[in-house]
């Protein structure tokens, strides 16, 4: 069996997207989508909603009363935070195993997710973007494809750091001519088999700008500029690091400076604390 088809195969062991988060999913890539809509979709799933419960009952939460319903959660936090942390909770458990090709510990891949989420939000809202819920999903899944090819990364990471070390190829494109498929591209095939939208399955495909017309998408290029701060930040960087191509036009592109980069960084951490705090504790 050769190794991609190995790997198309690998992909069903993963944990699938359950029906409630799929439906989640569908509504998040249509900006349409009303309080209602993620309302109904939530509050008719008896595990999802208990989940949502207990972690706005946290104590790491801080709300100021007890929180009794979906539609509660909603009025007290806004639906944009409600429709994150379901997300965030109900699609992201392939995510906190251990990566040992990329030399990711249990749960920086993870860390390293809803990081780049998170900087996707905060990207999509300074550009005012329709669809941040989309974009917020797909930086969360965009490196599914690493779960998968973790195996195939560490039997090949000699052959794969070399041409990184000797060649100048990015950690991706080493990937690619090492075991004829990128992490980017396996994760575009998971996103197709959970029959996610032409848009995600593009975002998470080229969210290392593989394709160059895609710095001039908004939405892929935010993703793109997450990912690499959470990496100059060191945020899950692991063997892959920094090993990847910088395009400071995208940077231009949205409009962040060097002093703008330290104001994210500066101020990232103690965001992103609040949150693994908040899911450690429930």
């Amino acid at each position: 069996m050769s190794t991609i088809n190995e790997l198309i195969q690998k992909i069903d062991e993963l944990k699938p997207i359950s029906r409630v988060t799929s439906q989640i999913i569908t509504l998040a890539e249509d900006s349409k989508s009303s309080m209602s809509d993620f309302a109904n979709v939530i509050q008719y799933d008896s595990a999802t909603t208990a989940n949502l419960l207990r972690t706005c009952n946290s104590a790491a939460m801080g709300l100021p009363r007890k929180v009794e319903s979906v539609r509660d959660a909603i009025t007290l936090m806004g639906l944009e935070q409600v429709v994150d942390l379901v997300l965030i909770k109900n699609s992201t458990d392939n995510l906190k195993t251990e990566q040992p090709g990329y030399g990711l510990d249990e749960g920086a891949l993870w860390r390293q997710s809803v990081a780049s989420a998170m900087l996707s939000k905060e990207l999509c809202q300074k550009h005012e973007v329709a669809n941040q819920h989309l974009v917020f999903t797909a930086a969360l899944l965009k490196d599914i494809g690493k779960v998968v090819l973790s195996r195939f990364v560490a039997d090949e990471f000699k052959k794969i750091n070399e041409l990184v070390e000797n060649d100048g190829l990015s950690f991706r494109e080493a990937e690619k001519q090492i075991i004829g498929v990128d992490h980017a591209e396996l994760g575009a095939m998971v996103a197709k088999k959970w029959n996610f939208s032409s848009k995600m399955i593009s975002i998470i495909k080229n969210h290392h700008l593989t394709d160059e017309s895609q710095k001039n998408d908004l939405e892929t290029a935010i993703v793109y500029a997450a990912d690499t701060i959470c990496m100059m930040m060191g945020i899950g960087g692991g063997a892959d690091g920094l090993a990847y191509h910088f395009f400071n036009e995208v940077f231009s592109l949205l409009e962040i400076s060097e002093k703008d980069l330290q104001i994210i960084m500066a101020s990232f951490a103690q965001n992103l604390e609040k949150v693994e705090n908040l899911f450690t504790a429930v």
